[in-house]
């Protein structure tokens, strides 16, 4: 998935904002996977409802010299209260949205930036084998999964959010356990 991150990443600095720095806030940051993505100079605001995930988070800010850390905050993204509106420029959530609780809340919540990247699995397409396998898998995957729901149709939801800009793609994943995914930004 590296080159299907560079992409996804590749024009993130049209965001920074007046004095050419970006402040980026990732929803669900996990261990950092992201940040050897993330432009020289960036500042990383990191949330995450897993407060366990903060020494990994630690050692990857310790690897990821070209980025300044700002802080971690343990919450979920459905309720990020303690950011302020407009404190970033943008917000990045990748295969995160699988497994929270009301995605149409966390994509009102990504607003606080000018701009959204994101890029989650998804459903497959209806009249596919990997869609009835999915349906099939669902309800063990879930508890497998910390509560990922493998057939969510998220493209929906983006479109349905009301940002001015979706730019939005479907791909197949290499070597992913479910390969149909979507990526791209939207722009608030």
């Amino acid at each position: 998935m590296h080159t299907e991150k560079r992409e996804l990443f590749r024009n993130i600095n049209k965001f920074t904002d007046e004095d050419n720095t970006l402040r980026l806030l990732e929803i669900g940051c996990g261990s950092g996977e992201n940040f050897p993505f993330y432009p020289h100079g960036c500042t990383v605001t990191c949330t995450d409802p897993n407060p366990h995930f903060e020494k990994d988070l630690q050692r990857s800010m310790e690897a990821n010299k070209h980025l300044t850390y700002e802080r971690f905050l343990v919450m979920r993204g459905e309720d990020m209260g303690g950011l302020a509106d407009r404190s970033v420029d943008v917000v990045v959530c990748t295969l995160v949205l699988c497994s929270v609780h009301n995605v149409q809340q966390v994509l009102a919540e990504a607003r606080r930036g000018g701009a959204f990247y994101f890029m989650e699995h998804v459903a497959s397409d209806r009249a596919s084998w990997t869609y009835f396998f999915q349906h099939v898998l669902q309800p063990l995957w879930y508890y497998l999964g910390d509560g990922c729901v493998i057939t969510r149709e998220t493209w929906k939801d983006l479109e349905a959010a009301g940002f001015s800009q979706l730019h939005l793609t479907h791909i197949d994943a290499p070597q992913a356990t479910f390969r149909p995914h979507i990526m791209g930004y939207a722009v608030k």
